[in-house]
């Protein structure tokens, strides 16, 4: 019986988590790699502790009460917590369980003194370190004290800490068991941690060792500084050397202490400098044995290492995986595309393949190797330009790397292969009707895909899809599409340049841009205005409203006064928008038209703090606030020297701008339609798989790319186990922010505003809707949440076109992401409200409800007392 409730720690390895724990598991797979020395032990098994936790039937009880808490009420969780610790602790070693422990104890020394330490089924995993969320007592000494520490150990699992990060990362209490670790105590002269990554940068090549005088809980503890040194290719390139005052001692009868370190000593460094490279050396052999970066706990006992744990650093951002050793830059798609969360596999897949540039997918995200064009004199020029145009802190991160001097290989510009055929494209007209033709061009492509599309199923289904990217990218890269949208672009751009430069008038033409014709995304939140009119007229859908809960409401609205005019209004406002949703570059993402009930609380918003007719009167006020802008700029200009000529050039690029800017929206919007057809024919697809039985649930294909979706249909198998390891990937990956520019090394760059025009305390970021506003902050991480009024001041991540409806009732808007020309700024401009954007961890540095005051001429946010 006692086999299986006590492992030698050199039998146990890292396939063997749910025996001996996430601990037991990474110390039994070190000790056995060559040249890595572990203090010798043994794990007292999970089986042990379901035979104890089986003693106490009241246990259940408690786990179930623990198991509905709100992981916020701290004062809950700590009181039941601590129940059900006493009740653990309380239960008596079964006999032939303590006999177990006393025979191993035996085999390695009685008398002499142990670490016991806990080590959680969840613990140490690739995707969850739980750092410091069970516990460990050093210098343990006898067989009783043994026992009854790893009593204290099985305990520590339900400690506050460890229950609320279960709760938050949304791990079931009952499917954690814990193991313990008891190993001989080393009594090292110092201890530390080793980093084989640097866990702020996030640079792969670089090492960091945390070095302090004997044992590492004065490290750990905070009780005093470590040491640093920074170790890269075999050399320590920077070290700190900390004043350390103070240690933690083995005392001779058990337990530990802390003490005062000599003043002389204080000073002297923990580690010599080639020790330092030696400990780097044996972690990059942990770190080739274990496949990824570690978090690696040491001792030094008479200059010889032991190694007493090795955790995965789970805060690094995943690297693209290349084919090669080469340098690359990476610049992040989402930063571009105003969705910086975490996609599901078949969203990064659909992506993929339906963009115009290769794209690499790390942590959930897409990246664009941005190494040949920084490679080239010319082709550096034009991306830094681009880029700083549109985000100023993508353009500074990549400048941050281009000044290593040796990361970024040097190449000629490549010759141009002279003049294309048939010259240079004609400069395209200020003709409306372009952008009419490209609307209606786009509508006619979606109208077909949706034609041809019906008849398909099965593995003709994903030939036909793949055609049907071509024509997607086709319509994408149509010449005319790209010329009507720079023209746009590079008329706004001429426009505040020549205005500062004439008239010392910053951002002038976020005025001269309001209410400009053909924005799609503008027209859909003044669209929901329309159906707020409609809806206000009828008290009963209004109350109806408020208590809406399930997506099916719409079957049941006629049902009250007045239900189904409201039920036609919103059935219109789907039927043209319903393809949209935040995240919407996603295909998993569910769509509006999906869970239409993501846009009752706007709806509501809107009946309660607008009069009907809104929608048409704030176009109009645009419309006519942009109009005497101009009569205001052309006449100030006429009065200067060279004036009419000035002038003249002036009008014809306001007709250029308001002409073409509002096209700027319309291929996104193409985009998602043609998405929201690919996806309703793709999840029928997997219904039939589940009707099939070889899906357990359609949402699971989201966890397959599109070509391992497309072989489920052909081969009617699918990988379980597969699916079950992408759905903890994805749920590791929505923890991490991704950067906006990642380096091959993995050193993750955010770059920086290097401004000295801001006061003191404001938050900066970048201007792109000019106009200063107070308000309350209203910090909204998801739409379906927003409970805005009158004057509030919109704070979030980032938003892309689905924001838009809340966008009418607000006052001001700051977002983390964002540039010139993303949507959330275009649409700022086109409805008039102060905009800072790039603006770093803004939702964490503005309190919801916190009066602030948003710059959005100059790029800064202030709060207010």
């Amino acid at each position: 019986m006692s086999e299986q409730y006590v492992w030698d720690l050199h039998d146990a390895d890292e396939t063997q988590g749910a025996v001996v724990g996430g601990k037991g598991a990474h110390l039994g797979g070190l000790s056995r790699i060559e040249g890595v020395r572990v203090p010798e032990g043994f794990c007292v098994t999970t089986d042990a502790f379901r035979r104890v936790m089986a003693e106490a039937p009241s246990i259940d009880d408690q786990l179930d009460r623990l198991s509905r808490l709100d992981p916020d009420d701290r004062e809950a969780v700590r009181t039941l917590s601590a129940q059900v610790r006493r009740t653990i602790e309380g239960i008596p070693v079964p006999d032939e369980l303590a006999a177990a422990i006393t025979r191993a104890l035996v085999r390695l020394g009685e008398h002499a003194a142990y670490a016991v330490r806990s080590s959680a089924t969840a613990e140490d995993l690739p995707t969850a370190s739980f750092a410091g969320q069970q516990d460990t007592y050093l210098n343990v000494m006898g067989p009783t004290a043994i026992l009854r520490h790893v009593s204290r150990c099985w305990a520590s699992l339900f400690t506050e800490r460890a229950v609320t990060y279960r709760q938050r990362n949304g791990i079931d209490h009952r499917t954690v068991h814990m193991a313990v670790v008891v190993q001989r105590m080393a009594f090292p002269h110092a201890s530390g941690v080793l980093f084989t990554a640097d866990p702020v940068t996030g640079n792969r090549k670089v090492a960091t060792v945390d070095a302090g005088f004997g044992l590492g809980e004065a490290l750990v503890s905070g009780l005093v500084n470590p040491d640093v040194f920074a170790v890269r290719d075999g050399q320590v390139v920077a070290k700190t050397i900390a004043a350390k005052q103070r240690a933690v001692q083995a005392l001779p009868a058990g337990g530990t202490q802390e003490v005062a370190i000599d003043a002389r000593q204080q000073e002297q460094p923990a580690l010599t400098d080639a020790q330092v490279v030696r400990l780097v050396q044996l972690g990059r052999r942990i770190e080739a044995h274990f496949g990824r970066p570690q978090d690696i706990e040491w001792c030094l006992v008479d200059d010889d290492f032991r190694i007493v744990q090795s955790r995965p650093i789970t805060t690094l951002f995943p690297v693209p995986e290349t084919d090669d050793q080469d340098n690359h830059v990476y610049v992040s798609v989402g930063h571009q595309q105003m969705m910086t969360d975490a996609m599901k596999p078949l969203g990064l897949s659909m992506w993929q393949l339906t963009a115009m540039v290769p794209m690499h997918a790390a942590g959930g995200r897409l990246f664009v190797d941005a190494t040949r064009r920084l490679s080239s004199p010319a082709g550096r020029a034009a991306l830094l330009d681009v880029m700083g145009k549109g985000d100023p802190l993508v353009r500074d991160a990549l400048e941050t790397v281009l000044d290593r001097d040796d990361f970024v290989p040097s190449l000629p510009d490549t010759p141009p292969a002279g003049p294309p055929a048939g010259g240079a494209p004609a400069p395209i007209e200020n003709d409306p009707t372009i952008v009419t033709e490209l609307i209606e061009r786009s509508r006619a492509s979606v109208a077909a895909l949706e034609r041809d599309i019906s008849t398909k199923t099965g593995p003709e289904l994903f030939d036909f899809l793949r055609e049907a990217f071509d024509e997607h990218k086709r319509v994408l890269s149509d010449p005319l599409s790209i010329q009507a949208i720079m023209a746009g672009m590079e008329a706004t751009w001429w426009l505040n340049d020549k205005l500062q430069e004439w008239l010392g008038e910053k951002n002038a033409a976020d005025t001269l841009t309001l209410s400009a014709p053909d924005n799609i995304t503008s027209e859909m939140g003044l669209a929901l205005l329309d159906v707020a009119d409609v809806i206000r007229a009828q008290p009963e859908v209004v109350a109806f409203l408020q208590d809406v809960e399930g997506d099916d409401f719409l079957d049941e609205l006629p049902k009250v006064a007045g239900g189904a005019e409201a039920r036609a209004a919103i059935e219109g406002y789907l039927d043209r928008y319903g393809m949209r949703c935040v995240g919407e570059i996603d295909i998993t993402r569910p769509r509006w038209r999906e869970r239409p009930t993501t846009l009752a609380p706007v709806l509501l918003d809107n009946v309660r703090n607008f009069a009907p007719g809104a929608a048409e009167r704030r176009f109009e006020e645009g419309r006519q606030k942009a109009q005497d802008k101009e009569q205001d700029v052309l006449a100030r200009l006429r009065a200067l020297p060279d004036g009419d000529r000035k002038a003249d050039e002036t009008k014809r690029m306001i007709d250029r701008v308001r002409t073409f800017i509002g096209y700027r929206e319309y291929p996104k919007y193409g985009i998602v339609s043609r998405y929201f057809v690919y996806k309703q024919a793709l999840l029928a697809e997997a219904e039939r798989l589940v009707q099939a039985e070889v899906l357990p649930a359609k949402e699971d294909v989201f966890y397959l790319t599109f070509q391992e979706f497309d072989d489920v249909v052909r081969s009617r198998r699918v990988d379980g186990g597969l699916v079950q390891e992408r759905k903890d990937a994805f749920r590791s990956y929505q923890a991490l922010t991704p950067p906006r520019v990642l380096t091959s090394d993995g050193e993750a760059v955010s770059g920086a505003y290097r401004r000295d025009d801001v006061p003191a305390g404001a938050l900066v970021g970048l201007p792109v809707s000019v106009g200063t506003v107070e308000g309350r902050a209203r910090v909204i991480l998801d739409m379906a949440e927003a409970d805005l009024e009158a004057g509030d001041i919109l704070v979030t991540t980032f938003t892309d076109p689905s924001w838009s409806p809340l966008f009418v009732g607000i006052a001001g808007l700051v977002t983390e992401v964002g540039g010139l020309m993303t949507h959330g700024a275009v649409i700022a401009r086109e409805y008039g409200l102060p905009a800072v954007v790039g603006v770093a961890q803004a939702t964490r540095l503005i309190r919801d409800g916190q009066r602030i005051r948003v710059h959005g001429t100059d790029g800064y946010v202030e709060i207010l007392p």
